[in-house]
């Protein structure tokens, strides 16, 4: 066995020393639970201890995978909501987390700018949803491009007046993710023990791993430096050339998702110092949303850790890409206001 699936196997070791009535347990929604990703997800959301109920929404084909996953003997409840918005809505009742795949998953060639067009709509259909049929829920966003569907989620929240920004993530979790795995890779060390936040947004030059912040030290060329970083940024690329046309990247983004969910659990049951990097509304930089380290609590965000320290090179790399992370955030509010 790994040494942790999802970061549980320490958590749930707590939870059985401590006794049930410790932990509370939580309603989740899977939006988009049918797919590549939502399926994985949902699998690995099943076997999470927190989660009390699972509700799975899409527009096809999810009666069959509420049943396969209901075949697994533990005790979390899986529901199955299929259709349209209305039937997302009542999926979506009562939860306290609701994790958004939904939308077109990236294809070869495809440019951010053509999600966009795909999967705008998605974002605000959701968020409509959500808004209406559980308000206090903690809402966070799979769906590409990320840069551009939070803030699109920000807007509508706002237009119906059920905005709060404590509330509204969008999962960075991929990037560190995939970062820890290579740093692991080139140290020889288990990626468990590997602690990098990456900072910034969710593509390409906009994703800004801080590997000076590396916890164990990260040492090596620059020139090897400069190449693991672009890997880092380039990754989703990577697997969607491997693929062949097959799909984008949905494995390792389930798993990053269900540990990005079990995080935001972790804070809603009063653990202390749950910390993960997210792309939210900030004031950290002059751009209105950006990931840093996030402490999450009850509400959702407690409080936001702001920039760690950066090298100069990783200073300069962050200048370079803000003018291309404001595009998308702009991309996504003009989007939401036509």
């Amino acid at each position: 066995r790994t040494k942790s699936l999802l970061g549980l196997s320490r958590f749930q070791g707590r939870v059985m020393n401590k006794g049930s009535n410790s932990v509370r347990s939580y309603k989740v929604t899977v939006v988009g639970a049918g797919g590549g990703i939502g399926q994985p997800m949902s699998l690995l959301l099943k076997l999470n201890p927190l989660v009390k109920e699972l509700s799975l929404h899409d527009r096809a084909n999810v009666e069959g995978i509420k049943m396969d996953l209901s075949h697994i003997c533990t005790t979390t409840q899986v529901d199955s909501f299929q259709g349209d918005d209305d039937a997302m809505a009542e999926a979506c009742l009562d939860s306290d987390v609701v994790i958004v795949s939904a939308g077109l998953p990236r294809k070869p060639n495809m440019t951010r700018d053509d999600l966009l067009s795909a999967n705008g709509g998605v974002a605000m259909s959701v968020t409509r949803a959500v808004s209406s049929a559980s308000p206090k829920a903690l809402l966070a966003f799979i769906t590409n491009p990320v840069n551009t569907v939070v803030p699109i989620a920000a807007e509508t929240l706002k237009s119906i007046g059920c905005y709060d920004p404590k509330r509204l993530f969008g999962v960075t979790t991929l990037d560190i993710v995939r970062a820890r795995a290579f740093i692991s890779e080139q140290m020889n060390v288990d990626p468990n023990e590997v602690n990098i936040p990456v900072i910034g947004g969710h593509a390409g030059i906009t994703i800004l791993p801080l590997l000076s912040q590396c916890c164990p030290k990260y040492c090596n060329s620059k020139e090897n430096t400069d190449k693991l970083i672009h890997r880092i940024q380039e990754a989703g690329t990577e697997v969607v050339k491997a693929k062949a046309g097959g799909g984008s990247a949905t494995l390792s983004m389930a798993y990053a998702g269900a540990h990005f969910v079990n995080a935001l659990l972790r804070g809603l049951n009063g653990e202390s110092d749950v910390i993960e990097c997210a792309y939210v509304e900030s004031d950290v930089t002059e751009l209105p949303f950006f990931s840093t380290p996030l402490m999450l609590g009850p509400q959702g965000i407690k409080k936001n850790l702001g920039l760690p320290n950066m090298s100069d090179d990783e200073k300069d790399r962050m200048n370079k890409m803000m003018k291309e992370l404001k595009a998308s955030i702009d991309a996504g509010l003009n989007f939401a206001t036509e």
